[in-house]
Order: C-alpha cells, then sequence, then structure tokens
C-alpha cells in the first residue's frame, strides 16, 4: 500500500522513527536513503544508497522501482514522532480526495516547547521553492508517474529534483493541505525567522537557486506564463515634475532611527534636484516632532501627515507618488535604514537615464544596530538576469533594496494598501511589461535589529504573509497566462 522514504540519520532518534512505520500494516516498505552507513536488517527495510535524496538521478529511479500506490517522503531527517493514526489519516484523505499530494499541519518542539506550526493551502501562486509543506509529503504514486510521462522525468539535478517533482504533479493534480497535526517533529534550525529569510541569497547556495532556476522556469512554460525577454519601451511623460528625484520614507514611530534616515538623503551628492517625502502615518513617539524639526531646517523635506487612518506602507508610499511634491522617479528608503554612500541616489538616476527603464533596484548590506556588516552581508539578487529575470522573481520572495520607479508608471498601478509585500507586488506587476534595471554594488545600509517588523515573526504572521505574495504571485501568473494567450 505504501512506500516510506526515509533518509537515514546516525542521531539516536532514527530507530524510533523507523520502528514506527516498520509497526504499522498499511508501510510494505521502507526505502532507508544512506551515503554507506545504514546496514538494516528488518525485511521490510531496505538500504538506497545516495548521493544527494533529492537528486533528479535519485527521485527518477527511486520512482521507477515503486510498486505501491502511494509514497510517504520524509524530507529532513530530524526527529520525528507520529500522531494517533497518523498514516490511516494520510491514506484515507489521499484516497478521498484523489490529490496527486496530501500534506498536514504538525507540532514542533523548540528548545524542549512543543507548540504548533500551522502550514498552508497551496495555490497557483505557491511556486516559491521555500514552500513549508512540513517533513512528511504523501506522493499518490499514480499521480506522479503519470505527471513524470507527461511532463517529462525530473531534472538532471543535485538538490531541486522534489521541487520539480511536486511541481510537475501539481500540473495536473491538487496538492492538499490537511488542517490536522498529524505528527511532531524536533527543529534543529532554531534560528529566528528574520534570520532565516536570507538563506536563498547566500552565495553559498547558488548552484541550488540555479537549479531552482531551471526548475520554474520550465514549469511556468508548461502553464503558459512564461514571459519571453520582450519589453515595452517606457513612455517618457510630458508632465513637468518639481524635482528629478524623490526619496520616499513610510514611518510610524520611528524616534530613534528616522533623523539618521533622512539625513543620509540629505548627504546625497547629485546634479540634480531631489526631495525627500516623509509620510508620517500617525507616530505616536517624537517621529512627528523630529520630523517637523527636519522640515524646518531644510525646504527639502517635505513632512506629509495624511488624512486617512486606514493606511498601511502601500498605502504611505501611494500618497507620496500622487503628490504635487513628488519628483520624475521615487526611490525608497525604509525609515530605519540607511544609504551606504552620498552617490546613492546619483547612482539610480543614472541607470534611469542610461536604460529608460521602468524600475531599478539595487543591491544592500546586511549590518547590526552598529552599521557592522551581519552574515550574510551583501545582498545583491544575482538571480535576477535581464533575459528571465521576471520569471525568476516568481520563485522567490524578494528582489532587493532600494526600489526605484518611473513614477508615471507606478501611478498608473499604485502599490497594495498593504504593510507586507507591496513593493514585490508592484515590482512583477511592473516587470509583466518593462525591463528592470539592476546595480548590483551596495547601495544601501539594511538594519537588522530587535526593533525590525520582521526580526522574530511567530509562525502564524509568517504563513500569513507567505500567504499574501502566494496570493500575489497567483494574481501575477493569471494575468501572464492571459497575455500569452492573446498575443
Amino acid at each position: 500500500m505504501i512506500t516510506v522514504v526515509l533518509p537515514f540519520s546516525n542521531e539516536p532518534y532514527f530507530e524510533g522513527i523507523l520502528h514506527q512505520f516498520i509497526q504499522s500494516s498499511l508501510v510494505k516498505q521502507v526505502l532507508v536513503a544512506h551515503d554507506g552507513a545504514y546496514a538494516g536488517t528488518d525485511a521490510k527495510c531496505k538500504g538506497l544508497k545516495v548521493d544527494s535524496l533529492t537528486s533528479g538521478k535519485t527521485l527518477n529511479a527511486l520512482i521507477a522501482s515503486l510498486k505501491t500506490d502511494y509514497m510517504l517522503f520524509i524530507n529532513q531527517a530530524q526527529s520525528i514522532t507520529l500522531n494517533q493514526a497518523a498514516i490511516e489519516r494520510f491514506l484515507h484523505i489521499a484516497q478521498d480526495t484523489k490529490a496527486g499530494m496530501v500534506y498536514s499541519d504538525l507540532y514542533e518542539v523548540k528548545e524542549g516547547k512543543r507548540s504548533e506550526h500551522p502550514t498552508i493551502d497551496y495555490q497557483l501562486g505557491s511556486i516559491r521553492d521555500n514552500f513549508d509543506f512540513g517533513a512528511l509529503m504523501f506522493f499518490s504514486v499514480p499521480a506522479v508517474k503519470k505527471a513524470l510521462k507527461k511532463y517529462g522525468k525530473i531534472e538532471k539535478v543535485e538538490r531541486a529534483g522534489l521541487y520539480d517533482l511536486r511541481l510537475k504533479v501539481s500540473l495536473e493534480n491538487e496538492l492538499f493541505h490537511d488542517q490536522e497535526y498529524l505528527y511532531t517533529k524536533t527543529e534543529s534550525d532554531n534560528r529566528k525567522s528574520g534570520e532565516k529569510q536570507f538563506d536563498y541569497v547566500d552565495p553559498r547556495n547558488i548552484s541550488v537557486q540555479k537549479e531552482n532556476e531551471l526548475v520554474a522556469t520550465k514549469h511556468l512554460k508548461n502553464i503558459g506564463a512564461y514571459l519571453k525577454p520582450k519589453f515595452a519601451k517606457v513612455r517618457k511623460s510630458k508632465n513637468a515634475f518639481p524635482v528629478e528625484a524623490s526619496v520616499i520614507i513610510p514611518v510610524r514611530n520611528r524616534e530613534k532611527t528616522v533623523g539618521e534616515a533622512v539625513n543620509s538623503v540629505l548627504s546625497q551628492k547629485t546634479n540634480f534636484a531631489f526631495n525627500v517625502i516623509v509620510v508620517d502615518n500617525h507616530s505616536t513617539d517624537n517621529t512627528t516632532n523630529i520630523l517637523s524639526e527636519l522640515a524646518k531646517k531644510d525646504p527639502r523635506v517635505v513632512h506629509i501627515i495624511p488624512q486617512r487612518q486606514d493606511l498601511g506602507i502601500g498605502g504611505c508610499w501611494n500618497e507620496a507618488v500622487l503628490s504635487a511634491q513628488c519628483g520624475r522617479y521615487a526611490v525608497q528608503l525604509d525609515s530605519d535604514d540607511l544609504y551606504s554612500g552620498n552617490d546613492t541616489l546619483q547612482k539610480v538616476v543614472n541607470v534611469f537615464r542610461k536604460e529608460g527603464v521602468a524600475m531599478v533596484i539595487g543591491s544592500y548590506t546586511l549590518v547590526n544596530a552598529n552599521l557592522e556588516p551581519i552574515p550574510p552581508g551583501l545582498i545583491d539578487h544575482k538571480e535576477w538576469t535581464p533575459a528571465n529575470g521576471r520569471n525568476n522573481a516568481l520563485r522567490i520572495n524578494g528582489l532587493g533594496a532600494p526600489r526605484a520607479f518611473y513614477t508615471p508608471v507606478l501611478r498608473e498601478i499604485l502599490l497594495p494598501n498593504t504593510s507586507y509585500g507591496e513593493d514585490y507586488a508592484a515590482a512583477i506587476r511592473i516587470s509583466r511589461h518593462y525591463q528592470i534595471g539592476r546595480i548590483y554594488t551596495s547601495l544601501y545600509h539594511c538594519r537588522r535589529w530587535e526593533g525590525n517588523t520582521d526580526a522574530a515573526l511567530p509562525i502564524d504572521k509568517i504563513n500569513r504573509n507567505d500567504y499574501y505574495k502566494d496570493k500575489i504571485r497567483t494574481i501575477e501568473m493569471r494575468a501572464r497566462i492571459q497575455m500569452n494567450k492573446k498575443n
């Protein structure tokens, strides 16, 4: 009935995990993936020597050998305890829904404390390679074999094979989320959410990122959402602008950092006029007074307090961009960050002038509160290429900073009135039609400190954020599919 694929571990917990599967009458075979260190004797167990469990070579061979209707794939070598009748529940749901794959919520043990770890529903836009399915993935073997027969075997990759498999299965099958806590895992990565979010741009992971790009691009082609590197020309506005560039800073209650942020703008050396528009979203600390004093001292500081009380970061951006004081180009700076030099603004505008693009995205360096670099250091998002950047952008959660927009284009689409993902939504929307310019040297100090809004998020907030960005991608992918049908 079920084949279990289990990564071997020398840790004491492994025998306990293995015993749970051996005891189940529903499990016909346990394939223990190992590098030569496993020598089991149970009749149900078979060693599977592999270099990489998620390579295309390994997975293609494994799937071809399956003689059961279902495969329970454990994607992480760590302590897992099945909750009551978990295997039965996976099986019954798979049979009742005819899903290509079933995954569930789980309990998680961190530093000795157990807590709930819900996952989220899968959708068209859940193309990102770090989607959280938990540790157990229950596949329909007929659905897997049918998908691979129709869309081709898993790619010749070393690490992205499982990513390719689930994308191909999702093309014609549901990936079903069961909102029941079917197992408990002991978390081995105890870093805070804010420390994990940059793993995908760590230079040490560049090879797997290239593999993921290959897999994601072929998936977009399979569903008709891939865009060829042909771009619309940005129409030059005939309207006059008060300045060439405006730096936009939305802020609420950042009395400790907003003054430094504004001054890092005022220190810019340019061959054009610029201002800084600070949208003060009804701060209740001393932020408003600090900004009022700065505006009195320097006319380049435009201090806006919006009438609306329902604005997120995106809404504050819209207030600034739609204001009469906004320049030809609108450039981002967060209220707790700094430009890394006095030539940042000039470099950004130079790219607009030279390349005629609708948007420019720079690179930044992660620093602590004392402006000292912290790992992984420079975030340059070199996964973006002129030919495939707008496709590859759909599998990742960020694009870089500072982000700068050609104001007439941004005024047409505006940003979603949210405080998460608003800039990402605008960027992929713009990239649907226009080329985006890139700067791969550091222009920006992004400070990581306990006051950051994303420094250590609880799982429910992480899930809301991820689900929203998946929804943004769903909207964009549907739009691209429709656009391709018309062309």
